[in-house]
C-alpha cells in the first residue's frame, strides 16, 4: 500500500519547538543581568533557527502574565497566512508572534470595543465632533461612544484617553463617563484617561463636576487633577499640565522621570514590543521632549542618553 501524504507535523517539529522553548526560558533568565557577550550570543541564537524568535516572544509573554501567554497560543496558528513571504524566513516567526501578540492590546477587550462608535489603534489619534458641538481628540488605543439620552448628550470613554473641548453655548451639560467616573461639564477643556479600571481627569480650563462611587461628588477647577477608582476619589492634585497633556500637541514630555515610567508611556504608542531587562537602567532619570508619532526615534534617543544598547528587530525592540 502506498503511503498517503499527511498534513500532520513530523516528529522533529514538536521536538524543535520544545527545544526552542526551553532555551528561550534560559535566555529570559540569563538576560536579566546580561553582559555584552550575553547579548551578542542571544542575538546569534535568536536568528539561528526559525522557531527561536517565536519561542522567545512566547517565553516573554509567560514571564509577564497569563493573558499574553494565552494570546500567543491562540494566535500562533495564524502566523503563516498573516505575514506570507514578505520577510526573510528566519525573521517571520519573530515578526508574526510579536505582531499577533499586540492584537491583545488592540482587540483583547473585544466586548468593550464592540460598544464603541470610534476606535484608535496603537499610535493613532483621531479627532471627533459630537452633536452638541463638543470636540474630542482620541489618543492611542482608545474606544469611544456617544449618544443622546433623554435629551442630554452622553460621551463614554470605554478605554484609553481623550481630550474634550466643550464650548459654552447654552447647550445642555455634557455627561462624560469613564468606568467609575461620571462628569458633568459646560464650557471647559479637560482630559480623561481610563486604563486598568481607574479613571483620571485633568482640567485645563473651566470647572468639572464629578461623581464617583457611593454618590461622592467633587468639583475640579483649572489646573487640578484627580483619580477615580472602585473605592472612590483619590487626593486632589495639581500636576504639570504642560507635561501631562503634551500628547494633545503630539509630544511626550518627561522631566526627571525614571526610565521605567518613560518606557511604559512609549509602549502605548509603539506598534511592537519593547523589552528592557536591566533594573538599574530603568531607574535612570530621564528628561526630554519627543514626538509621540516617532516612538522608535524616541527609543533610539533614550538609548543614547542612558548609554544603553538598543537592539531592533521586526516588531520588537530590546533595551539593555
Amino acid at each position: 500500500m502506498t503511503d498517503q501524504p499527511s498534513d500532520r507535523p513530523t516528529p522533529a517539529e514538536p521536538d524543535a519547538r520544545a527545544r526552542a522553548r526551553s532555551e528561550a526560558m534560559d535566555w529570559l533568565i540569563r538576560l536579566q543581568c546580561a553582559s555584552a557577550e550575553d547579548t551578542e550570543a542571544f542575538e546569534h541564537w535568536l536568528g539561528a533557527e526559525p522557531e527561536n524568535a517565536e519561542a522567545y516572544v512566547e517565553a516573554e509573554a509567560l514571564w509577564n502574565g497569563a493573558p499574553l501567554r494565552q494570546a500567543a497560543g491562540v494566535l500562533h496558528e495564524q502566523r503563516k497566512r498573516s505575514l506570507g513571504g514578505r520577510l526573510r524566513s528566519h525573521w517571520k516567526p519573530l515578526a508574526t508572534a510579536a505582531v499577533l501578540l499586540l492584537g491583545l492590546f488592540t482587540f483583547g477587550n473585544l466586548p468593550v470595543r464592540l460598544q464603541a462608535d470610534h476606535l484608535t489603534v496603537v499610535g493613532e489619534r483621531q479627532r471627533l465632533q459630537l452633536d452638541n458641538g463638543a470636540k474630542v481628540l482620541l489618543n492611542t488605543n482608545s474606544a469611544f461612544a456617544s449618544e443622546v439620552r433623554d435629551g442630554h448628550p452622553v460621551a463614554r470613554l470605554l478605554q484609553g484617553e481623550a481630550y474634550f473641548e466643550v464650548a459654552g453655548q447654552g447647550q445642555p451639560p455634557l455627561e462624560v463617563q469613564a468606568g467609575p467616573l461620571r462628569a458633568s461639564v459646560r464650557d471647559t477643556d479637560f482630559a480623561v484617561r481610563y486604563l486598568d479600571g481607574e479613571a483620571q481627569l485633568r482640567v485645563q480650563r473651566g470647572d468639572v463636576d464629578l461623581q464617583g462611587s457611593a454618590d461622592q461628588r467633587i468639583r475640579l477647577s483649572a489646573g487640578e487633577s484627580i483619580s477615580v477608582g472602585p473605592a472612590g476619589f483619590g487626593p486632589r492634585q495639581r500636576p504639570d499640565m504642560r507635561q501631562d497633556l503634551a500628547w494633545v500637541d503630539g509630544r511626550l514630555i518627561f522631566e526627571n522621570c525614571p526610565l521605567s515610567q518613560v518606557l511604559a508611556e512609549v509602549r502605548r504608542y509603539y506598534p511592537g514590543w519593547i523589552i528592557s531587562h536591566n533594573a538599574e537602567l530603568e531607574q535612570v532619570a530621564v528628561t526630554g521632549n519627543y514626538r509621540l508619532d516617532q516612538p522608535l526615534e524616541t527609543l533610539r534617543a533614550l538609548a543614547h542618553i542612558t548609554s544603553a544598547q538598543l537592539h531592533e528587530y521586526p516588531a520588537l525592540v530590546i533595551l539593555n
